[in-house]
């Protein structure tokens, strides 16, 4: 920065060195938006054809065993969790799109226009009703986790996992003994609730709504009388801002992707899968192969895809198809975990057991009963639907 000239008044060389001060703030500021799009095309380039980049193949097979023998490795410091309704499941929550017993199969009683309206934030505000009484069926501390929420917890205990990022709203991650800072809950959590009032948004928090729910009376703000919803994501609304800060972070150093219970088909979380080094493992445990769409679409459109678990160029990905408890339980078998996790659910389900029988508060219901008012969260970012199917 240029010294002012020390003949001239005091004000003048004032004014002189706030113009340069300006002047450097603003070439530091061009300099770091040239700097940003460089980094994005940088990017763009390395992950979509490859530049500049080399897709390292760290397993030694591409099966689960080779996953194993990995995340045993001093590679594997950082592992970043996907997880959908699948995961869920076995807890009695039923997910979205199986024939017969998902969620959307199941709906014909709340005369809906079609399926996913009971999630879609332009209908909830028109009729509100089957929401919540399809919340009543659903809500929180109504179920325990399920093994795989508990490897997860395993993953944490032993410093190996950087983050959860999950779709679900049942706050059982939660239960299972996961904090806040562990998780991303990208489609939003029962835990708190605001005034759909732009002008009130007051905020509730989860015994508050879970009364009002039990007690079939829709959910009106005390303040302004608006309904109050769930801080869940419907289709239409933004995603929490923390999900987008977290990904810009979490996914420049991880070491491993697991990708549990997900059909991948709801955006932009589906597109998370692609967020990885090109080098990363990526590990789908899960009913049926999912994420296959074609690499260059999916960096393109935002469609998630690029997952190869069969072709002769295949490097990184490993399918392991079946139910979600059982393969997690097969890979901490391998891991030499097995027990440790099969000791954890029990105690933590007799743990869970003995509040229900005593009365105390389950841990995904024990909030403040008194609403505040609080700004809800910024969000950036639209929840969409692939070809109108939800997970």
């Amino acid at each position: 920065m240029a010294e002012p000239d020390p003949s001239d008044p005091l004000e003048t060389q004032a004014g002189k060195v706030q113009e340069t001060q300006d002047s450097d703030s603003d070439t530091e500021g061009e300099a770091a938006g040239r700097e940003a799009e460089m980094d994005f095309l940088r990017n763009f380039f390395s992950q979509t054809l490859g530049l500049g980049t080399q897709k390292e193949r760290l397993l030694d097979d591409l099966t689960l065993e080779g996953v194993t023998r990995y995340m045993q490795s001093e590679r594997c410091r950082r592992v970043i969790c996907l997880v959908g309704a699948g995961i869920s499941t076995s807890a009695g929550i039923p997910d979205f799109r199986s024939p017969s017993t998902g969620l959307y199969a199941n709906l014909e009683k709340y005369h809906l226009p079609y399926p996913e309206a009971i999630f879609e934030i332009g209908y909830f505000k028109k009729h509100p009703e089957p929401f919540f009484a399809l919340a009543k069926e659903l809500y929180p501390g109504q179920f325990k986790p399920t093994v795989c929420h508990y490897f997860i917890r395993l993953l944490k205990e032993k410093g190996l996992l950087l983050r959860c990022y999950t779709q679900n709203i049942d706050t059982l991650e939660r239960v299972a003994g996961l904090e806040p800072e562990d998780l991303v809950e990208a489609h939003g959590t029962f835990y708190t609730s605001h005034c759909i009032s732009p002008l009130c948004r007051r905020e509730y928090p989860l015994s508050w709504m879970k009364e009002k729910i039990f007690s079939e009376v829709t959910p009106k703000c005390e303040k302004c009388h608006s309904v109050v919803k769930p801080d869940i994501v419907f289709f239409g609304e933004n995603l929490p801002a923390r999900f987008f800060s977290c990904m810009q972070s979490d996914f420049l150093k991880v070491d491993l992707l697991i990708i549990m219970g997900t059909s991948l088909q709801v955006q932009p979380f589906a597109s998370l899968i692609s967020k990885a080094p090109l080098s990363t493992p990526r590990l789908l445990i899960n009913k049926e192969k999912t994420g296959q769409t074609d690499p260059f679409l999916g960096m393109m459109m935002g469609l998630g895809g690029g997952m190869d678990f069969d072709s002769k160029k295949a490097y990184r990905d490993v399918a392991w198809l079946g139910d979600c408890d059982q393969g997690c339980l097969a890979l901490a078998d391998l891991l030499g975990w097995k027990k440790e996790l099969e000791d954890l659910v029990r105690k933590e389900h007799a743990h869970i057991d003995a509040q229900a029988g005593s009365g105390a508060p389950n841990p995904s219901t024990s909030t403040s009963a008194s609403p505040s008012k609080s700004p809800p969260p910024a969000k950036e970012e639209a929840r969409t639907k692939e070809g109108e199917k939800p997970q």
